[in-house]
């Protein structure tokens, strides 16, 4: 048994814990977990309620809870295991259809009407977003919204979609999508990333696992050897980017506030003058592997 497990991926507040980690750590009581899918555009993961952000969910994730408190919710993110509280709002009105359609494009919309030129309320999706698609007609695709007792339907352009099991090849090419997105500490969305959040978009965009936090990223892959090569990473204490050629690499980063190009000579002489230090590690993940 690790003596020293991660506290991000243990779903316990110390009095109730998940039933599957009966025997790991200790607990009052232990409880099956219920699966919600995230029903907001994008869910922030706290510390605490009322806490800090820690990680985000984006719409159609699953979110397994493992107890609701005073209007919130503990539990853990399925596809990394990263647990936290999110309030119990965003996961309660999400059709009960499993998702099958994401957004491909680095930031899309649904719309109450259909039709390029028609007016109707607006509200923005971010990529990787995860859809529910009921019909397609003239370039439109319908998607079931609300999962209430009313309901109602939006479309979303349907050349911003992919079925849900679409592989994307090349992880570079998806952060370079996400160029000019604004830099957000915790943040998991074409609206907002931090350097863990893009790298982490991309590689599951290519069906490769990857942990949430830099450090995590760092300890799951290989070392590299030789020249950096495209879809590497490069980590510094606190922080990742990935190669998007021998001189150049793309990350999301407050020095430009946004996901930005900047060449890897330069990065390194401008990140020790700043006190961060030398690169730590140049890490290579896998080609892909299943989630």
């Amino acid at each position: 048994m690790n003596t020293h497990p991660d506290k991000r991926l243990i779903a316990s507040t110390g009095r109730i814990a998940a039933e599957h980690l009966r025997g790991v750590v200790k607990a009052d009581r232990y409880v099956s977990t219920t699966p919600y899918r995230v029903a907001m555009v994008v869910a922030d993961l706290l510390s605490a309620p009322g806490g800090t952000r820690e990680r985000q969910m984006l719409r159609g994730e699953v979110f397994h809870v493992v107890v609701k408190e005073a209007g919130m919710a503990f539990g853990y993110a399925e596809k990394d295991g990263y647990v936290g509280w999110v309030d119990i709002g965003d996961v309660l009105s999400h059709p009960k259809q499993t998702p099958t359609h994401r957004i491909s494009a680095a930031r899309s919309y649904a719309k109450s009407t259909p039709g390029l030129k028609t007016m109707g309320l607006v509200t923005p999706l971010p990529f990787g977003t995860r859809l529910v698609v009921t019909a397609e007609r003239d370039g439109w695709s319908r998607i079931a919204w609300d999962g209430g007792q009313t309901t109602r339907d939006l479309f979303v352009p349907s050349g911003h979609l992919v079925p849900i099991d679409t592989v994307e090849t090349d992880p570079a090419s998806v952060a370079e999508r996400l160029i000019g997105t604004p830099y957000l500490w915790g943040g998991n969305s074409s609206f907002g990333l931090d350097c863990s959040g893009l790298v982490q978009a991309a590689l599951h965009a290519c069906d490769i696992t990857c942990p949430a936090d830099s450090d995590q990223q760092e300890a799951a892959f290989a070392d590299a050897e030789g020249d950096p090569q495209r879809g590497d990473l490069l980590f510094w204490k606190g922080h990742v980017a990935m190669v998007t050629d021998p001189e150049t690499m793309i990350h999301a980063n407050a020095h430009h506030m946004a996901v930005a190009y900047e060449p890897i000579a330069q990065a390194i002489v401008r990140i020790e003058s700043q006190g961060d230090g030398a690169p730590t590690y140049h890490k290579r993940p896998p080609n892909g592997d299943p989630r």
